[in-house]
């Protein structure tokens, strides 16, 4: 593995320890094992932040990793792209949203905000590490550009 894979797989690490343990969460929630479930979000919650900032500081310091596979999938990975950024954005305004009503005690809120959130979160990082499998796994060798290069593919 060489530096350009290394902060990818570690940032998509994070997301997937982020959605498992929400799944493990909401379990402890069903089962009412209210202080539990608080923990084990809040470890969610730092698990999503450290994906961030490992994200973030790849993509302002080094740049994203253009497509690499044959031109003739460009346009649906472009498009699948376009949909994991946008529910990825999705779920991080809810997921604090609904942290933020689990710590304030609005447990009616939270908990119906919090079904929703989960969901978004779980297709968020399968999406997420479908997008790592593409780029770093099946069509590897795509060079690391600024992000709007990347994305627009200039």
């Amino acid at each position: 593995m060489d530096e350009f894979t290394l902060m990818p797989t570690i940032s998509t690490f994070f997301i997937v320890l982020s959605a498992i343990l929400v799944a493990i969460g909401w379990r402890l929630a069903v089962q009412r094992k209210l202080e539990q479930h608080q923990k084990v979000m809040f470890y969610a919650a730092v698990a999503a932040v450290i994906f961030f900032i490992i994200y973030a500081s790849r993509t302002i310091f080094v740049g994203n990793t253009t497509w690499g596979g044959p031109d003739s999938l460009k346009p649906y990975y472009l498009v699948f792209l376009f949909f994991h950024i946008t529910l990825a954005t999705v779920a991080a305004v809810f997921g604090i949203t609904t942290l933020t009503l689990g710590y304030k005690k609005k447990f009616a809120k939270h908990r119906k905000l919090g079904r929703i959130t989960s969901v978004i979160w779980f297709i968020t990082a399968i999406t997420g590490v479908a997008v790592y499998t593409l780029l770093y796994v099946m069509y590897p060798g795509g060079h690391t550009k600024p992000f709007i290069d990347a994305l627009f593919g200039w």
